[in-house]
């Protein structure tokens, strides 16, 4: 009996232990690690890393490993990383370079409830209308934007008055005026450029190029998508004015020569227009306090065709926080709670990195209404076009760029250059 005793007992602390440890392990799951991959920023680092500190004290079972890129690579490493299924938990992407993710069903439709909302339609009820349309596929909402933006042009003052000019009254408003004040501002040693007045935003050529054509009444796609059209009037004139501003033309620029946002925050004498965003503000009173505080900088808008059939700026591009669709449900779940998190703080957002979450609190907000320019971004916005969130995009974006540096570079004739982008852009369409 009490043999028979003694076994029970050992039976009942053997089952017993059993049950603990896989309580420990069910505990231990919901432990989990997030990937969040983003672009490099260090006005958006510091911020971001504070929300991360502040949603781990609230859900301690959950560590964010926030990770950052360059905004030229970070597309590419996405895009391997899914391609062998280890990508991140949440992705920060321009849409042109995530949109196939949606179709191809590689990331989850948003989870209203985890990022504070009773239903998808209240969230569209939360955001300026039409922003959220770039991320909507087939009736359901897969991100929630970490930025609206656009570029204009940003200039230096100084080097205005240096040529002559007077930067409130003779910035360019046409591309025309552009080729006239870049004579007057341009310094060379030899055919080497010293000064560049300006120069355009060559990598975004969907952002930034496309709009040349679209103001003079083209467009890159037919209105259904299914086919290209850049092979056009407005196409040619684009392609030729590229040709022109270029060094076997009148040698104002070129793709050779570095990035002109990333030199103007030095104030070096290097660049005195560039074409970027909103954060540059932002980015400019960390990287340059002086240059910032003198206030000889200021932004003007894109410029337009003195013909133009069409009063647009820039393309308006957004980037979407977006959810890894083959992690677990715990993950997603996890990920869209953090995402909600960190997008209900759009004030500090603007604040802090001058980034527009276009929720339409913030629109309604003194943070908004006082930021320098913030309103000349979304009037121009509002003028404008989103940019192309094509399957395709990037690759499109890809063949824009080997033609225009081929006509710029190369001496490729325009319309060759033009007809060959077209024929390969349709080439990519039919095969999907």
């Amino acid at each position: 009996m009490k043999r028979i005793f003694v076994f029970a007992v050992v039976i009942l602390l053997m089952i017993s232990g059993v049950f603990m440890f896989a309580g420990e392990k069910k505990g231990e799951a919901k432990k989990i690690t997030l990937l969040y991959w983003t672009f490099e920023d260090p006005c958006l680092t510091l911020l971001e890393e504070g929300f991360i500190q502040e949603f781990q004290k609230k859900y301690p079972d959950v560590t964010i490993k926030r990770s950052t890129y360059p905004s030229a690579k970070i597309q590419e490493k996405v895009l391997i990383a899914f391609a062998v299924e280890e990508g991140p938990d949440i992705t920060n992407l321009q849409i042109r370079d995530s949109f196939s993710y949606v179709t191809y069903g590689r990331v989850a439709p948003i989870d209203p409830e985890a990022v504070g909302y009773k239903s998808q339609e209240e969230i569209y009820n939360d955001y300026l209308e039409g922003t959220l349309n770039a991320a909507t596929h087939e009736g359901k909402l897969y991100g929630l934007p970490e930025q609206l933006g656009s570029y204009n042009l940003l200039l230096n003052k100084k080097y205005f008055r240096e040529a002559g000019l007077d930067p409130e009254k003779d910035y360019p408003r046409t591309w025309k005026e552009m080729l006239e004040v870049a004579k007057k501002i341009t310094i060379r040693e030899g055919e080497i450029i010293k000064r560049r007045a300006f120069d355009f935003r060559y990598p975004q050529y969907i952002i930034s190029w496309l709009p040349m054509v679209q103001q003079l009444g083209g467009s890159f796609l037919s209105k259904d998508a299914s086919r290209c059209v850049i092979n056009s009037e407005a196409g040619l004139r684009v392609m030729q004015y590229m040709a022109e501003w270029g060094p076997n033309g009148r040698n104002f620029g070129s793709p050779t020569y570095r990035n002109a946002r990333k030199n103007f925050n030095k104030d070096d004498g290097s660049i005195a227009m560039c074409l970027t965003g909103l954060y540059q503000i932002a980015r400019l009173e960390v990287e340059n306090p002086a240059f910032y505080e003198s206030r000889e900088w200021m932004f003007v808008p894109y410029p337009r065709f003195a013909d133009a059939v069409s009063d647009n700026g820039c393309n308006y591009y957004s980037h979407f926080f977006m959810v890894n669709a083959q992690k677990p449900d715990y993950n997603r779940k996890s990920a869209w709670r953090f995402i909600g998190y960190m997008t209900k703080h759009s004030e500090e957002y603007m604040a802090e990195a001058a980034l527009i979450q276009p929720r339409k609190s913030l629109m309604e907000s003194d943070v908004f209404k006082k930021y320098p320019y913030a309103d000349l971004f979304i009037q121009e916005m509002a003028k404008s076009y989103p940019t192309i969130h094509h399957r395709n995009a990037l690759k499109f974006n890809e063949l824009i760029k080997e033609a225009v540096e081929s006509v710029m570079l190369t001496g490729v004739d325009p319309k060759e250059a033009l007809q060959r982008l077209e024929q390969k852009a349709n080439e990519v369409i039919l095969r999907g």
